[in-house]
């Protein structure tokens, strides 16, 4: 009878190679498809064709509708998380009253105490005999609310209402918002409107609705996610890169509307990614599996995709 193959062997005390493969374990990496590549004439938030399209100094292009609302709710956020910080503070400045406040009672207490009561306290602290608990002796008297506010603000984990709570503490928020897609500072006046040429000589009858072809004015061509783009910052209108290297950045002229542009106002347009898909470079979904020390579970750590 022959004997079992070293990748059905399951009975050992350690996972072998093969085990360790069929159960994922290691880096796998898959090419990413079409399917999961953004449409360069898609918004990065809804994932729709753009309607009236946007363009930060990044390249990222957005529906104007919708990176309106992107940082409506992002300087919501920010007014939330700065009156939360306010409260803290003033807070944290009425509980430091507080504490001065009931210092000062206790020493006024302490005062009255040693010259009222009916055996004299001194405060002597070389004395071995003055205790934490404010005893200094056998003749000493201590005094009640001591023991009530110690018994308020005692810790005890095994009584409901004395278990002890921890304090999360708010850090002050920053007050520039962000651009959803490159995670850069972003203002409103930074955003400038494109303009894609449509190709209207084409006699085609669309398909779909949402379907759109656009073409580079300088040489027709149609624009796809395999070309990379580029915007002008001083009018919008959109060009292959070639012709913008060739023509625009050399004329310093916009070849649709004759306008004078400068080197700096050629921004190239982020194409086919998302945040969670990868473009240009990175189309790779890579995903690291850890199965433990013995254990035989797995501990899958993602990483994202597209990096």
């Amino acid at each position: 009878m022959p004997q079992r193959h070293s990748k059905n062997n399951n009975d050992l005390a350690f996972f072998t190679y093969e085990e360790k493969r069929k159960l994922g374990y290691g880096t796998q990496r898959e090419r990413l498809g079409k399917d999961s590549i953004k449409p360069f004439d898609a918004c990065c938030l809804c994932l729709k064709p753009f309607i009236d399209p946007l363009c930060c100094q990044k390249g990222h292009v957005f529906c104007k509708e919708c990176i309106l609302e992107c940082l409506l709710a992002q300087k919501k956020d920010i007014k939330r998380k700065l009156a939360a910080h306010a409260a803290q503070q003033n807070q944290e400045k009425e509980e430091q009253e507080e504490k001065l406040m009931l210092q000062k009672a206790r020493e006024l207490e302490a005062f009255d105490q040693q010259n009222h009561g009916a055996v004299p306290q001194y405060n002597n602290d070389k004395s071995n005999t003055h205790d934490k608990n404010g005893f200094h002796g056998a003749n000493s008297v201590k005094v009640t609310s001591y023991e009530e506010e110690a018994l308020r603000d005692m810790k005890a984990f095994w009584l409901p209402s004395a278990t002890p709570g921890a304090s999360v503490k708010v850090e002050a928020p920053s007050t520039d918002t962000i651009c959803p897609e490159g995670k850069e500072k972003l203002k409103l006046k930074a955003l400038f409107p494109i303009y894609f040429t449509e190709d209207t000589g084409n006699g085609q009858k669309k398909t779909r609705s949402s379907d759109s072809n656009y073409i580079c004015p300088s040489c027709k061509v149609t624009l796809t996610n395999t070309m990379s783009l580029v915007a002008l910052t001083t009018c919008g209108h959109v060009f292959c890169k070639k012709c913008a290297d060739k023509f625009v950045a050399t004329d310093r002229v916009c070849l649709v509307c004759s306008r004078e542009c400068k080197v700096r106002n050629l921004v190239p347009l982020e194409r086919g990614g998302t945040g969670f898909a990868g473009h240009d470079d990175k189309l790779e979904a890579t995903d690291f599996k850890h199965l433990g020390s013995g254990t035989g579970l797995g501990l899958v750590k993602p990483v994202p995709r597209g990096l």
